[in-house]
């Protein structure tokens, strides 16, 4: 029992570091790149593409038995741009400036890889209960890098942080950092610090 509540809660936290989407396996970089202008962003197109990832490992992992195995992806595909309507009309809806900030980019998680690519490698192979945990996992992963990276970038870009300033008069905002030059940067200077933590801890 206890093995397997361990193989659980692995399931779940392996996404936000072990094999973190955007960290580890430099998944959904377009949209990590285009969005984290600011924090606001970066959480925005992070839930959103939590709740596809979610929703879509729930239905895939459902009827995995039945999806023939030369259209799973077609099928794949289908079923996650349903979500992706849904998150959205919901954005559109309720939050109109927000959608209209991240513009194209909602309906492109449809082809985000790192949602097919954890339909094929695991909803697909696995019953609903692993397939939640791992989706929730991955998610929540790529929300904390989407946050962090739209943080640094708004916080040097602009002195603000979630639209609220938090440096004075006396800074004077790094233009670059809310160019996309800025994202490549920030997001080096993330991948670098893992890798360098990683290798550091294998070494110990």
């Amino acid at each position: 029992m206890a093995k397997k509540v361990n193989s659980l809660k692995y399931e779940f936290i392996k996404g936000l570091w072990v094999e973190n989407p955007v960290l580890i396996s430099l998944l959904g970089l377009c949209p990590t790149l285009a969005v984290t202008v600011s924090a606001v962003n970066g959480l925005a197109m992070g839930l959103a593409t939590t709740f596809v990832l979610t929703s879509s490992s729930i239905i895939i992992s459902l009827i995995r038995k039945f999806i023939p195995h030369q259209v799973r992806i077609a099928s794949y595909i289908v079923i996650i741009a349903t979500f992706v309507t849904v998150a959205d009309r919901f954005l559109a809806a309720w939050f109109p400036p927000i959608s209209k900030e991240l513009g194209p980019y909602i309906p492109l998680i449809v082809v985000n890889c790192l949602i097919l690519g954890r339909q094929e490698a695991f909803s697909s192979k696995n019953n609903s209960g692993r397939a939640i945990l791992d989706a929730l996992g991955m998610g929540s992963g790529f929300i904390l890098v989407l946050v962090a990276l739209g943080g640094v970038r708004e916080i040097l870009g602009s002195g603000a942080f979630f639209g609220f300033t938090i440096l004075g008069d006396w800074f004077n905002p790094w233009m670059v950092m809310i160019l996309p030059p800025g994202a490549f940067l920030t997001l080096g200077f993330f991948v670098a610090g893992v890798n360098w933590l990683n290798e550091r801890r294998a070494a110990q």
